[in-house]
């Protein structure tokens, strides 16, 4: 059969698998700061009055220099769309379902919530500081952790001073809190 007779699948179930994010586990909440609500939502915006209509003008451009089944720019053009599709869907799912907490009501603390940014030591006397953030917002390489990671979840709830346990692939880790803190409140009285 000719290609330009074959269907492309767009399977709506790939949603998952593309975006690198973690699912949720079942019956939690998608917390996320303030900040991380509207860097998604800025993206999606992007994607949806930017980004998505130059790609749409491209492919309907490139439609309209004949065969198809042999045009690079209607063919990368039609992927680039799905691609699009696809993480417009994923966001739009997200920012249904996602909490945003301010993590600043907690300023001045020392007890681990979500937000915080923990400096604590292990058993070697390494010492490592990461803070707690939701899972669409978390960057490891910025030493961020998702809530639902496994040491931020030994961590929630914790004081200075406390020592937790923290399950690892290598075995059951201790873990001593040095430091909690959290962003200073936003001054919304005085722009």
């Amino acid at each position: 059969m000719n290609k330009a007779f074959t269907k492309e699948t767009d399977n709506e179930n790939d949603d998952e698998g593309t975006d690198l994010a973690p699912a949720l586990p079942e019956g939690t909440r998608n917390y996320i700061t303030p900040q991380g609500y509207a860097r998604l939502r800025a993206e999606l915006l992007d994607l949806m009055d930017v980004e998505r209509p130059k790609v749409v003008e491209a492919v309907h451009w490139a439609a309209k220099n004949g065969d198809r089944s042999e045009n690079g720019d209607y063919i990368y053009g039609k992927k680039r769309l799905r691609e699009i599709d696809r993480r417009i869907r994923f966001l739009t799912r997200r920012l249904e379902i996602a909490e945003p907490t301010d993590p600043s009501v907690h300023h001045g603390r020392d007890q681990v919530f979500f937000g915080a940014t923990v400096l604590f030591v292990d058993e070697t006397g390494d010492k490592r500081s990461v803070t707690i953030l939701g899972i669409d917002e978390a960057d490891s390489a910025q030493s961020q952790v998702s809530w639902i990671s496994p040491i931020a979840r030994a961590l929630l709830k914790a004081q200075v001073g406390d020592v937790v346990k923290l399950s690892t692939p290598g075995g059951l880790h201790e873990v001593e809190v040095l430091q909690v803190n959290y962003p200073a409140p936003s001054d919304r009285l005085n722009p």
